[in-house]
């Protein structure tokens, strides 16, 4: 039995006609809304200049911009320079204040101790020296000689057993050895010194060797530059 419906029964026509009306309306729409390309042309004269005085005046605050980023970078290296040589600075006085200050709260507490035992001998020399001074022979008597006698050896005695002790401690006691306290200042001056050395840093102590040899290797490169030019 032959088919009694045709393939194109099944194909709506008008929804295609639809379809290809929407179709054709949305590329016209398109072409009007896209705007027409405009012909190249050359720029004239004026638009030209106007060019050239924008990318002069863009230059100009390019360059001005790169100035102050130098003069910021320039003030961000010194602030980066002067925090390092505080924190430097600070942890190097921290150091050396608080080894002096040790060092010199032992020497205060040595002086105090010192200045401490001088007043009491002092003291002593100067009771000794009232009672040595109130012995008088014309005061004593054929009953009381022998007494007193006793009683003024027994004075002198403690009073040399003080002056010796006193001679032993405080060597500026005894006359011909003035020079010698002097040396023991001295000698104590120059210890402090090679203690205050000992604290430096290697590159402390380098600087200080360069300055004190500088003036030699000076005068050496001198002598080898004369005897060059007098050999040539």
């Amino acid at each position: 039995m032959a088919s009694q419906f045709d393939d194109t029964d099944f194909i709506d026509r008008e929804f295609q006609q639809s379809q290809q009306t929407a179709l054709t309306g949305s590329l016209k729409e398109m072409r009007e809304s896209t705007p027409a390309q405009p012909t190249s042309a050359l720029p004239t004269r004026q638009e030209l200049e106007a060019k050239v005085g924008d990318t002069h005046l863009r230059l100009l605050q390019l360059k001005r911009q790169q100035e102050e980023l130098e003069q910021q970078r320039v003030a961000l290296e010194e602030t980066r320079r002067r925090r390092k040589e505080f924190h430097d600075g600070k942890s190097e006085m921290v150091q050396h204040l608080t080894r002096g200050i040790a060092l010199l709260e032992e020497a205060e507490l040595s002086v105090r101790r010192d200045a401490t035992q001088m007043g009491k001998a002092l003291v002593d020399f100067r009771e000794a020296l009232e009672k040595i001074s109130a012995f008088s022979e014309e005061s004593w008597t054929a009953e009381n000689v022998e007494v007193e006698l006793t009683r003024a050896l027994t004075a002198i005695e403690n009073a040399r057993m003080e002056w010796n002790a006193a001679r032993i401690k405080w060597s500026f006691l005894n006359g011909k050895e003035m020079s010698t306290a002097a040396g023991d200042q001295r000698a104590k001056g120059q210890s402090s010194n090679l203690v205050s050395m000992a604290g430096l840093s290697f590159g402390q102590l380098c600087r200080l060797g360069f300055a004190l040899t500088w003036p030699l290797v000076l005068i050496g490169l001198l002598t080898v530059g004369v005897l060059a030019w007098r050999i040539f």
